[in-house]
């Protein structure tokens, strides 16, 4: 819906706005202009939230660039003929069109290695899942943990006064 999935604009209005350097991440996909909105990003990162983009290739390496410390998830189908499947059953391109979409597919997953973490979307919500423990995890990364210098610093305030402290009654 546009406006709550996407913004819908015209070419000529995303073409400017890319220009003027609005999108975080931009490309032509299947002769369709395709971009996430930097101010979009940045409006969720403010509020303390992950932020998922789910991008194709092209996209992911200029993220790569703007923001090194992103985590970096390649969705990989569960076979090439399921991958067919479901580009065939969307029903949204013709033969010549799907013919394109399998070449794409072919030269994108030799780039899989290039990718922090590879999922197999066998089951939607297994990959989900999987996904989501990746954000779990990367979470918990020293680096990524803003408060964590002043957690350890009042342990150690703690811990260096804890000598002077009474034992609690019944402690050996």
């Amino acid at each position: 819906m546009d406006g709550q999935h996407y913004h819908f604009l015209d070419r000529a209005t995303f073409q400017a706005r890319a220009t003027a350097g609005e999108f975080l991440e931009w490309a032509e996909y299947g002769g369709n202009l395709y971009g996430t909105l930097r101010s979009e990003v940045e409006r969720g990162l403010d509020t303390g939230r992950h932020v998922v983009l789910d991008i194709e290739v092209q996209g992911a390496e200029q993220l790569r660039r703007s923001f090194p410390n992103a985590v970096h998830v390649f969705v990989l189908p569960p076979s090439a003929t399921e991958l067919v499947v479901r580009l065939r059953n969307r029903k949204t391109e013709d033969e010549a069109g799907l013919a394109r979409r399998f070449a794409i597919a072919s030269g994108e997953l030799e780039l899989a290695s290039r990718y922090d973490y590879v999922v197999v979307n066998d089951d939607l919500v297994e990959a989900v899942a999987h996904v989501a423990a990746i954000l779990d995890v990367e979470s918990r990364r020293p680096e990524r943990l803003v408060n964590l210098e002043h957690i350890v610093n009042d342990l150690r305030r703690e811990l260096a006064g804890a000598a002077d402290r009474p034992k609690p009654a019944g402690a050996a």
